[in-house]
């Protein structure tokens, strides 16, 4: 996975000219942009090794480029807010700074909506797509299996690869179909046992409505304490 991380930016058509993380580490009631132009790191974790929170990341934000995710969102119709304040949370500078260790592209951080609902999800992609297509590098960060409390237990393995072929099978499909399975994901196999809550599911959805009808690919599939998780790239 880390070999994935440190390798993604390379993948990439072009580099980009800022990112935009989608954590599912931050809810808001409604699609929140921080716009801090030198954000600090949010240690948003607890009961780890005291270098856990020695972590130092370069990374920069960029006012100019949250005003445009504001403008995005104005533009479709959706309610927004802005932070000023918030830092980068481990959903952000854990895998970014294996991606980018330099800082070299700026950050700018997006909020999950609080309801928690896959459709609004998706609508909130549609809204980012003007970014996509001007250099903005959109990325989801959550996990495909993300249930704490079953990580160590051997038993937890077969759900996990049910639900990761599940998921695979869907991104693989035509856009449409693509959609309606993220909508109802909670009909997959294993579905709550493997996210009892959603949110490390949803940056998935908004990724998926960013990238319209632009194909998905596996862009990284593997294990974690023996659990199947994959990564997605759209477009």
């Amino acid at each position: 996975m880390a070999g994935f991380l440190g390798g993604v930016v390379a993948t990439l058509p072009e580099r980009p000219r800022a990112v935009l993380v989608v954590t599912a580490h931050w809810e808001a009631p409604v699609a929140t942009v921080s716009t801090s132009a030198d954000p600090s790191l949010l240690y948003d974790y607890s009961g780890f090794p005291e270098a856990a929170y020695a972590l130092s990341w370069p990374a920069r934000g960029c006012p100019a480029v949250a005003a445009e995710v504001v403008e995005s969102l104005r533009g479709a119709g959706l309610p927004y807010a802005t932070d000023a304040a918030r830092g980068y949370d481990h959903g952000t500078f854990v895998p970014m700074m294996l991606a980018l260790p330099h800082g070299e592209v700026p950050v700018v951080q997006l909020s999950l909506l609080s309801s928690l609902d896959a459709r609004a999800h998706l609508d909130l992609g549609r809204a980012l797509r003007p970014l996509r297509d001007a250099g903005v590098w959109i990325v989801g960060s959550g996990m495909t299996f993300h249930n704490l409390r079953a990580f160590f237990d051997p038993r937890s393995a077969a759900p996990a690869a049910a639900f990761d072929r599940w998921l695979v099978d869907a991104m693989a499909s035509e856009p449409a179909r693509r959609e309606a399975a993220l909508a109802s994901w909670t009909d997959a196999p294993y579905a709550r046992f493997v996210h009892p809550r959603e949110e490390h599911l949803l940056p998935l959805h908004v990724i998926v409505g960013a990238g319209g009808e632009a194909p998905a690919r596996i862009a990284w599939r593997g294990t974690y304490m023996g659990l199947a998780l994959s990564a997605f790239h759209v477009g």
